[in-house]
């Protein structure tokens, strides 16, 4: 009799041995946070949840969205996206009875965590926020999730800068069809809208289809710095350029200055090249315009220039100049009268009142050469003062008023 007892008990030790080793050993043995934790632990659910739909819900409540960096240069948004991440897993769970607990911490690593990426990205990285999530009794889980991405957008630079336009952020699982996932996402806020030249005006969610979001982050430069930096410069220059008329065009003081003037706004293009915006399907206005005033300058110092050639000689041709034919009338006349009169005394006086002559009427010819040259300079003064003014005035214009559209969803 006691031979069969002890040949049962042996028989049913294993059986004893496996339900302690099962849920219910650690209600007589451990019931602590720890405990429970660690019997979730040895269940290994590190793949994702098997149900008889084949299909995992997944739901963002909460997501933040920070602007990093905006590249004009290259057409490029940086972001940072921080999102709280809920689903469920019906094999994490537990007897309230035995574990009198609502949620329990458990290590990221040890379950089946979600992915979910920026798909538009050209390059990114998502990372969990935390090393810890959190699990509730009735097999809801909650993390919270980090996405980095870079994205290609065509932003609309026509204004620049004046530029405003937005870009989208696609976010999306890691897979949408068959045993996938689907996707929800509740409310999206913008953290940190200051950063550097441009400001985030906004974050707004949009739906494109049951398992597709994007999120349109609307991008505002900020005038001052790219207004102070390339527009003002160039406005002062013509400016100053305008008001150089004022020198006479005799001395070459005012040549010179020109000169200097277009070999200034030249360093200044090569200096500012790597930070003017690249080249976009609405590329920048600002481009075109810095090419305006550089012919603008040259235009101005060229005229100059022949102003100054018109008030020494009376034309622009190099040779043959009428000065040069009545000089050589008046050597001729000069040679009659010495053949004629063979006097010393009236030779010699003849000789002084034709070089007091001669030098009057240069004299002369030099004040209506002069004041014709001045005439010129002074109407294109107000023609180039007048068309600048205009120029400037309009082109102010349409940077500020004109609508250049771009499809930024064209990747769908």
């Amino acid at each position: 009799m006691q031979l069969s007892l002890i040949t049962s008990c042996g028989l049913w030790m294993p059986v004893l041995l496996c339900l302690l080793t099962a849920g219910g050993g650690y209600a007589n043995t451990c019931t602590t946070r720890r405990c429970l934790a660690q019997m979730l632990i040895d269940r290994k659910l590190t793949t994702q949840p098997q149900r008889d739909t084949c299909t995992q819900f997944i739901y963002i409540p909460f997501m933040e969205c920070q602007t990093i960096k905006v590249d004009t240069k290259n057409l490029r948004l940086a972001c940072r996206l921080q999102a709280i991440v809920e689903w469920e897993d019906d094999d994490i769970s537990w007897d309230k009875s035995i574990f009198p607990y609502d949620e329990v911490i458990l290590p990221v690593d040890k379950v089946w965590t979600p992915e979910i990426y920026v798909s538009n990205g050209v390059s990114g990285r998502t990372q969990n926020g935390y090393r810890d999530l959190l699990a509730f009794h009735n097999s809801t889980l909650r993390h919270r999730l980090v996405m980095s991405a870079e994205i290609n957008c065509e932003f609309n630079l026509f204004n620049y800068p004046f530029a405003e336009d937005e870009c989208p952020v696609v976010i999306q699982a890691w897979s949408t069809q068959g045993c996938g996932t689907q996707l929800a996402i509740g409310q999206v806020d913008l953290f940190d809208s200051s950063h550097g030249d441009w400001e985030t005006l906004g974050a707004y969610l949009h739906k494109h289809s049951e398992d597709t979001y994007f999120i349109s982050v609307i991008l505002k430069i900020r005038q001052q710095n790219p207004f102070v930096t390339l527009l003002l410069p160039s406005i002062l220059l013509i400016l100053v350029d305008m008001v150089s008329f004022a020198l006479p065009l005799g001395g070459g003081e005012r040549n010179c200055f020109k000169v200097t003037l277009v070999l200034s706004f030249t360093m200044f293009l090569l200096i500012l090249n790597d930070l003017l915006p690249g080249d976009s399907e609405c590329g920048p206005v600002i481009k075109y315009h810095f090419c305006v005033c550089l012919i603008m300058l040259v235009v101005s110092m060229l005229a100059s220039m022949v102003f100054t050639r018109v008030a020494k000689d009376g034309g622009i041709i190099l040779c043959c100049t009428p000065g040069g034919k009545k000089s050589k009338q008046k050597a001729d006349q000069d040679i009659s009268v010495i053949q004629v009169n063979n006097k010393e005394d009236d030779q010699m006086l003849k000789k002084v009142v034709d070089f007091l002559e001669d030098v009057k009427a240069k004299e002369a010819e030099s004040d209506k050469n002069q004041i014709y040259a001045n005439r010129l300079d002074k109407g294109f003064f107000w023609i180039y003062s007048i068309l600048g003014t205009v120029y400037f005035i309009g082109m102010i214009t349409v940077m500020v008023t004109h609508n250049c559209e771009i499809n930024h969803l064209d990747f769908f």
